[in-house]
């Protein structure tokens, strides 16, 4: 019987330490963070260096600058959501992180995978809309059609966003 139960014992250990895998899309997930980050730079910087031409204010080059600008927050937000996740795995399966616990700041704290999944969601809705608005400063709306889709897409992303709201003032909040 104690053989078993040193077996078992053994086993559980192992099973228990297995989570330490989880350190892999931890590591990846933060270093994919700051990727996004640095090419969110990058496109806002290329943004900002192209010249303005004030004689055209609503032309070619304003689009060009608001495009670069509005992807390099697109990149900042998909970066967000990395991070948030990485944080989020290494909380909830390797050890609460110390020094956000000193510091009293649970911005990024997750208390179970659901309440992880739900900051994720949000982000990618904010990134999503971030993105649709891209891409409608380049929509070449030539029928009328181009323009029901493009109106179709700003409702569904406006009702999803509304729903989220909804999800979210019916979620009891863990701080009360």
């Amino acid at each position: 019987m104690k053989l078993i139960k040193r077996i078992e014992l053994a086993f559980e250990k192992v099973i228990w330490n297995f989570r330490f895998f989880v350190l892999l899309p931890v590591v990846f997930g933060l270093f994919s963070s700051v990727k996004f980050f640095l090419i969110g730079t990058q496109d806002i910087w290329a943004g900002l260096s192209l010249e303005f031409n004030i004689a055209d204010p609503e032309g070619d080059i304003t689009n060009r600058i608001v495009s670069y600008i509005i992807g390099g927050i697109d990149y900042y937000l998909i970066g967000i959501v990395l991070l948030i996740f990485s944080f989020g795995i290494y909380e909830l399966f390797i050890s609460k992180i110390d020094v956000r616990l000193r510091e009293d700041i649970n911005l990024l704290q997750s208390e179970s995978l659901e309440a992880l999944k739900s900051k994720l969601v949000k982000v990618i809705v904010v990134a999503l809309i971030v993105n649709l608005f891209k891409k409608t400063l380049s929509l070449d709306i030539s029928q009328m059609s181009d323009l029901i889709y493009a109106s179709l897409a700003i409702l569904l992303i406006s009702a999803s966003n509304y729903l989220l709201h909804l999800q979210a003032s019916d979620t009891p909040d863990p701080d009360d």
